[in-house]
C-alpha cells in the first residue's frame, strides 16, 4: 500500500494511457489524469495503521533500550571513576599515615626511645584510639579486640618479639644460612 502512495504519479500516467486509448474512439483526448486520492477498504486501512503503529512501538523500544544501555554504561563508569578515586584516596590516606609515623619515631628517637619501642607505643596507641572510636559511635558492629589492663603491655610484648624474630631471620638470611619452617609447632628454626 505504501507503494502505491510513492508511485500515485506512476498510475496516473498508466490511466491517462488507457484512458486516451479508449476515449480517441469517440472524439475526445485527455491531457491530464490527476491521482489525488487514493482511498483503500477500511479494512486495508485498519491494517496499515496497526501496521505503523508497530512500527513506532518497535522504533520507540529500540530507542528506551538504547536509552537504559547508555544509562547503564554511564552508571558503570560512574562507580568505577568513584572505586578509582577512593582507591587513591585510601592510598594517599595510608602514604600520609606512614609519614605521620615517620616522623612520630623520629620525635620519639629524639627523646631516647628507639625504633622498636616507638613503634610499639604508637601500636598500642591506635589500639586505645580505636577503641575510643568503636565505643563514639552508636551505630558499631560488635568487634571483639583484647581490652583488659595487659593488653597493650601484650601487644608491646607481640610486637617486639615479632620485630626480633624478622630481625634474626633477615640477618640469617644476608649471611645466606636456611632458615627451616616447622609446620607442627608454627616455630622457626634456622639452620
Amino acid at each position: 500500500m505504501d507503494d502505491v502512495f510513492v508511485r500515485k504519479d506512476d498510475i496516473a500516467i498508466a490511466v491517462k494511457r488507457e484512458l486516451n486509448e479508449a476515449m480517441t474512439t469517440y472524439g475526445y483526448d485527455i491531457i491530464n489524469t490527476l491521482v489525488t486520492d487514493i482511498d483503500p477498504d477500511i479494512q486495508v486501512k485498519n491494517a496499515m495503521n496497526r501496521i505503523n503503529a508497530a512500527e513506532r512501538e518497535k522504533t520507540a523500544a529500540m530507542f528506551e533500550s538504547e536509552a537504559q544501555r547508555i544509562r547503564i554504561v554511564a552508571k558503570a563508569q560512574a562507580e568505577a571513576e568513584s572505586k578509582k578515586l577512593q582507591g587513591q584516596g585510601i592510598a594517599d590516606q595510608r602514604r600520609e599515615i606512614a609519614k605521620g609515623l615517620v616522623e612520630s619515631v623520629d620525635q620519639l628517637n629524639k627523646v631516647g626511645i628507639n625504633s622498636q619501642e616507638a613503634s610499639a607505643l604508637i601500636v598500642v596507641t591506635q589500639h586505645y584510639d580505636t577503641l575510643q572510636a568503636i565505643g563514639a559511635d552508636a551505630n558499631s558492629n560488635l568487634i571483639l579486640l583484647p581490652n583488659s589492663p595487659q593488653a597493650g603491655s601484650n601487644m608491646l610484648n607481640d610486637m617486639v618479639a615479632s620485630f626480633a624474630a624478622s630481625n634474626q631471620i633477615g640477618e640469617q638470611l644476608k649471611k645466606g644460612k636456611k632458615v627451616n619452617k616447622n609446620e607442627n609447632t608454627g616455630s622457626t628454626e634456622l639452620g
